[in-house]
Parts: C-alpha cells; structure tokens; sequence
C-alpha cells in the first residue's frame, strides 16, 4: 500500500466521523424545521442535483490537472458549509449549507481517479473498496455519538462537533503528493467514450441500478421515527450499523471481480428493502441497515468495471460521466421516496424492491 493511499484513507475515516454523526439526521432537522415529507424529498433531491453537477467538470479537470488541488478545494468547501448548517439561524440559511455540502461530492471523481493512480500493486477495485471502507468505519461511530447528542443538545450542535473533525481531516489531506500522470502510449484513442457502446450501455444499467437501490434510503430515519417510533439514538446506532456494513461489506467482497460485488450489492439492498418493509423491531431493522452497505458495494464496483473497458488516460472523465449519471439517479429517488411516503410509507420499499 503506497504512502499517499494511505493518508486519504486516513483523512477519509476522519471526515468519515465528522459526516456520520449529522448525515442521516438530515431528514429529522429538515422535519423539525417544519418541512413536509415531500418537501424533505426535493430538498434530499436537490442536494443529489448538487452533488452530481460537478462530476463531468471534476473528472476532466482531473486528469489535466492533477487530482489533489480539486480534493483540497472539496474539503474546504465541506468544512465551510457544515459551519454554515451549524450556526444557520433558519431553515434557508441551513439549506443553502446543505446545498453546498452536497458540491462536495464533486470530489469523488477526482479522489476516484486519485485512488486509482494511487494503488501500487493493488488491483482497482481493492484500492476503491478499501478507501471507502475506511471512510464507512469513521461513519460507525458518527451516528451513535449524533444521535446521543442530538437527544441531549439537539442536533444543530452536532454540526458543529463534526466541524472540528473536518479540521483534522483536511490538515490529513494537505500531506498528499501530486497525482502521478500515466505515460499513454496509445493516446490517440483517447475523446471517443462516446464510441463506447460497451461504456454507454453500462451507464444505463448503472442508472437503473443506483435509482432501485437509492429509493428506500433518503426517508428511512423519518419512516423509523414516525412509524416505528424509535428515538434518535436508536437511530443513531442504526446508522452507525449501517456503516458497519458497508466497512465489512467492503473488506469482504473487494476482491472479487466487479460485476459479481455489482450484482451482490443489488442483492444486499433488496433484502434490506424487504426487511424494511416487513420488519418490526430494533433487530430486523438493524440487519436491514447492515444489508444497506450493499449500495457502497455497487457503487465501487460500478466504477471498477467501467475502468476495465475504457481508455485509463480517460480514468477521469469516465468516472465523471457514470457518477453524474449516478447522481441523476440519486436526485430522481429521494423526490420519488416523498411522494411514495406521503402516499403510504411502505409504497418506498415495494417500489424499490420492483425496480
């Protein structure tokens, strides 16, 4: 494992522990401000819209410019924002923070690409699933501790705790070297994804695939909440559960070739939808957190796979492409989940389980 792998996996369970312990409350400080189930799903869209703008930008910049300057401004702008949902004295101010974090998703592609680059021996989808697993581990412990204090402090302090965190993190990514440029050869063939059939295609899929498996997440904490009646930090440590699980889902099938970890992953969200939908206490709903981890799968494997039928000076804007075609997906499922939930909070995951 190279040096730099190892400092963004660091500066990522850092910021792993900063994000987790406000995420998945969003939709409950959203309700609490006074926002309905539907307006929750457009605002959670809007936020997917924020985060799949960039994508295309990001990966081209990325593999003209190196990686790391564009990481480094991701990482500014999060600790920003979060200190704007922190002390926003309304429920637009706190939006507009929330719609800036969401910018900061800008960042996969490049730290994608970065990671990529970065993995010595490793294979593609080793290097991914461990980056992203040691971010999901930093996420353990968020939720349990922002559910804890939301129940005593409410859950605008957590926004500022997580700051704090995102200090430490970004102070981690500042140690990163320059990404290193692979010498192409044959780089004539780069410019033609859009000749791609075999790429087009998987872009589709990948759509279709990511709008299933996104659909019974955004509004779970509500539905858990008003439904099931379960408090914050019973919440709290469902989340944390759900982290877990993508932290062991990822060490556990990492290895293996990228459409069957796909295909795993899709396999894990829908008995979590089932679960979901039929279950009625703590331990049902915790395992069905723990299957979740299955869309962290999917989504690593998706972009091992695409990596292993393009050109790799295209790494970049490939990547950009299919997570921008992914976050489509991730800004149709939350607006779809409120009008579903308002209709009847089960119709979320019998929806999700059909597609």
């Amino acid at each position: 494992m190279s040096r730099d792998l190892i400092l963004v996996a660091l500066s990522l369970f850092t910021w792993g522990i900063g994000e987790g312990m406000f995420y998945m409350f969003q939709p409950l400080y959203l309700q609490q401000w006074g926002a309905s189930p539907i307006l929750i799903g457009a605002l959670l869209g809007g936020m997917g819209a924020a985060m799949g703008v960039a994508q295309i930008p990001a990966g081209y910049l990325a593999d003209r410019l190196g990686s790391r300057s564009i990481m480094l401004a991701a990482w500014l702008i999060g600790l920003i924002s979060t200190l704007i949902m922190g002390f926003a004295p309304s429920m637009e101010v706190f939006i507009v923070g929330m719609l800036a974090y969401g910018l900061t998703a800008f960042v996969s592609t490049p730290l994608n690409s970065y990671v990529a680059s970065a993995r010595g021996k490793w294979s593609v989808q080793r290097a991914l699933t461990f980056s992203s697993a040691l971010f999901q581990l930093g996420c353990v412990i968020g939720p349990v501790a922002g559910g804890l204090l939301g129940d005593r402090l409410g859950l605008q302090v957590i926004y500022r705790i997580s700051a704090g965190f995102f200090v430490i993190s970004t102070a981690i990514i500042l140690l990163i070297r320059p990404q290193l440029k692979e010498t192409h050869v044959d780089s004539e063939t780069r410019g033609k994804l859009h000749h791609n059939n075999r790429f087009l295609l998987f872009l589709g899929l990948s759509f279709m695939t990511v709008l299933a498996t996104y659909l019974p997440q955004p509004l779970t904490p509500n539905y858990l909440q008003n439904q099931h009646h379960l408090s914050l930090g019973i919440i709290g440590w469902m989340g944390a559960i759900g982290y877990l699980g993508n932290a062991v889902l990822a060490f556990s099938f990492g290895s293996l070739n990228a459409i069957s970890g796909f295909l795993i992953g899709q396999m894990l969200v829908g008995l979590s939808a089932m679960i979901l939908w039929r279950g009625d206490n703590t331990f049902w709903f915790g395992l069905a957190y723990f299957s979740l981890g299955g869309f962290r799968l999917l989504r690593s494997m998706a972009l091992a796979y695409s990596r292993s039928i393009i050109h790799s000076a295209d790494t970049g804007l490939a990547f950009g492409i299919l997570e921008t075609c992914n976050y489509v997906a991730v800004i149709l499922a939350p607006a779809l989940a409120g009008v579903l939930y308002d209709f009847n909070p089960h119709f979320v995951y019998i929806a999700s389980l059909g597609l």
